[in-house]
């Protein structure tokens, strides 16, 4: 048996992952990263259109701060979130932009005097004051009053990745790619490590670590028709789910985004709306104003991903070789701006479709479709990270669920959550690793390799009849059909039974090559499973979720129903020989709440049940708010009276803005 020791162990080399590692190794321990790609590679590179932070700089985003960025975020969750998380990151989001400046991702620049954009599909000029000249710009996107999501053309995430990267192999961070965690390591409680795969040799080994932080991304791929890329398979939650103890939590909680490009799923930037382009039908209409007047397309993902679904149903979808889909028109705003700013975006249209987006009129328009895009589940996590049921298993970015994004994530805070959640949580984690030591007897690592050594014999010596590449087709296609944007009680029945029909068949399959390296159909036969696990736990989750509430969507309870289901769903999976994840909740505490439950603003009021403690909150809220202003209190110390929250290093210290009194 193999046995690789260090300090802090990361499994997962994106943007979160990465950036977690450069906290622990900057405080002196012996940090490793655990990467199934090369990590420049990873699916952080895939994010186009921004970060979001309240810098305030540019004309259209001045005035703004934690405050707006801390409101538009709990109205993007439909209040499922956790306040003192989505705290903590609003927060944390301007230092960790600048800091990133510092590393030299090549963010784009305020220049001052005028210049066009276009705005509601006109064309309008901004002009940029002198003193703002040089400073970090940010651009429109949804569920935002103020322009806030910074960006590096339309490569923010590439950008981003390579900065995070090339810090952490400045820090001598150990990175390890084509490696694939299959276990947690625990004991008593307590999480030690994982079972690791080689992905060239097939070989198993152990990482032992005094803390473990997955940081493996998101569940995209247990759906067929997704932006995310082919590793994006769940499996770090999966593992965490398999330990029986740590829990996963607001699984049917998942985005589809309104604009990945058809037939291909690769995703146009939301930044191709925030810029200024428009959705347009079959006759050419621009159809969001008739359904959401003031956010137009730019209303909040969920929301403009319903209402395109639902104008393509009312007969005004695009016919096309692979189904109904609606136009995005970006010739609007310009082809100098598109070859300026969308670089990504028109090279995507020209190599994918055949169609250059900065032609005017019919033929520029690209085809689009909402498809799956981001988990807003994951593994539960306190706000320091650490999984709330297993000691020394930290969690962050998409696979965790830190909770600030609840029922739906706005555009922009997903990669900005990647390294703000990396540079708190990495701390946390580093103290963590800092505390305490490593206690498991080198007999008990040797079981869990042994353990994960029979079950690569026990697939190989699989004599069925069943087809592990068919069995995960067959899940994806469920997940689309029945579990996708719009949801109902029967057709989630029949998705939960079918799926736990086919995690029974995976062990009625056969592997016709007996190899253990560089054998693709082994590889897909020890993932699918894990695979159609997370799949169950949206499923089920959605199917006994009896509301609508951000992107979760019952046509059968249209309401959001803050009586009954003011609460998010844990998942676990006690037994491994289970079909179906036990599921229960844990209430959201509305007393503790800074910014109680509300109408959020789309479509029409009257579709909430009220809970009766919002309103008293709310009282309390206010009381408080107009008593500490008559006082004199400044915004910072209000907000510390509603909701306190706590942050390591120096995170907490007051953000500075230009203009700021």
């Amino acid at each position: 048996m193999k046995i690789n020791y260090c300090d802090a162990l990361v499994i997962g080399g994106g943007l979160a992952g990465l950036r977690a590692a450069v906290a622990a190794q900057k405080k002196g321990l012996s940090t490793t990263v655990l990467s199934l790609v090369p990590v420049k590679r990873s699916h952080s590179a895939a994010a186009q259109g921004g970060m979001q932070a309240s810098l305030g700089n540019s004309k259209m985003s001045d005035g703004d701060n934690e405050d707006l960025h801390f409101a538009d975020t709990v109205k993007g969750s439909d209040w499922g979130c956790d306040q003192e998380v989505a705290r903590m990151f609003v927060h944390t989001a301007p230092k960790a932009i600048r800091e990133l400046a510092s590393w030299g991702v090549p963010w784009t620049r305020v220049k001052a005097g005028t210049r066009e954009a276009v705005i509601n599909a006109k064309k309008t000029t901004i002009t940029e004051d002198e003193d703002r000249h040089g400073l970090i710009h940010s651009r429109d996107f949804g569920g935002t009053k103020k322009w806030r999501t910074c960006y590096t053309a339309d490569a923010t995430g590439h950008t981003m990745l390579f900065g995070v990267a090339n810090e952490a192999l400045k820090h001598d961070v150990d990175i390890r790619d084509r490696k694939e965690a299959l276990s947690i390591i625990h004991e008593d409680g307590r999480c030690y490590g994982a079972v690791v795969r080689d992905l060239i040799t097939g070989e198993l080994e152990a990482y032992v670590a005094k803390g473990t932080c997955i940081a493996t991304g998101g569940y995209g791929r247990v759906f067929r028709q997704t932006t995310n890329a082919v590793i994006c398979e769940g499996t770090g939650a999966a593992i965490a789910l398999e330990t029986g103890i740590a829990t996963l939590s607001n699984m049917e909680a998942v985005q589809f985004h309104p604009t990945p490009i058809v037939p291909s799923g690769i995703l146009l930037t939301e930044g191709c709306r925030g810029d200024g382009g428009i959705l347009r039908d079959v006759d050419g209409h621009r159809f969001m104003p008739d359904y959401e007047p003031e956010k137009k397309e730019l209303a909040s993902r969920d929301v403009v991903s319903r209402r395109m679904i639902e104008h393509i149903r009312n007969g005004k979808g695009v016919p096309s070789p692979y189904g109904y889909h609606v136009w995005l028109d970006i010739s609007i705003l310009g082809r100098a701006h598109i070859e300026r700013n969308l670089r990504d975006v028109q090279e995507i249209c020209q190599i994918f479709n055949g169609i250059d987006p900065a032609d005017e009129g019919p033929k520029g328009w690209a085809p689009v479709l909402p498809m799956q895009h981001y988990s807003m589940g994951g593994i539960r996590t306190k706000p320091t990270g650490e999984t709330t049921r297993l000691s020394g298993l930290f969690a962050c970015g998409e696979a965790a669920c830190w909770d600030m994004h609840g029922f739906n994530r706005l555009g922009g805070n997903s990669v900005s959550e990647t390294v703000v959640a990396g540079m708190i949580i990495g701390n946390y984690f580093a103290d963590y690793c800092l505390e305490n030591d490593v206690t498991i007897p080198t007999a008990t690592i040797q079981k869990f390799v042994d353990e994960q050594e029979a079950y690569i014999d026990e697939i190989l010596s699989y004599n069925g009849n069943e087809d592990i590449f068919r069995i995960k087709n067959r899940m994806q296609e469920l997940m689309d059909e029945k579990v996708g944007i719009f949801r109902s009680g029967e057709p989630l029945a029949e998705a939960v039974e079918e799926l736990k029909e086919l995690l029974q068949k995976t062990k009625q399959i056969t592997v016709k090559s007996k190899e253990k390296a560089g054998n693709p159909e082994l590889d897909e036969a020890y993932r699918v499973p894990k695979m159609l696990k997370v799949a169950l736990c949206v499923a089920k989750g959605a199917r006994d979720r009896t509301e609508s509430r951000g992107a979760h969507y019952r046509e059968d309870y249209l309401k959001r129903d803050d009586a009954n289901w003011m609460n998010r769903t844990l998942c676990t999976w006690p037994n491994k020989d289970d079909l179906e994840p036990t599921i229960e909740y844990a209430d959201l505490d509305i007393m503790k709440m800074e910014m109680p439950p509300a109408f959020r603003g789309y479509g029409a009021k009257g579709m909430i049940i009220e809970n009766e403690l919002s309103a008293k909150r709310q009282e309390e809220v206010d009381s408080i708010t107009e008593k500490m202003q008559a006082e004199g209190k400044d915004r910072h110390e209000i907000q510390d009276a509603l909701m306190p929250f706590e942050l390591p290093m120096n995170y907490k210290e007051k953000n500075e803005r230009a203009g700021d009194k």
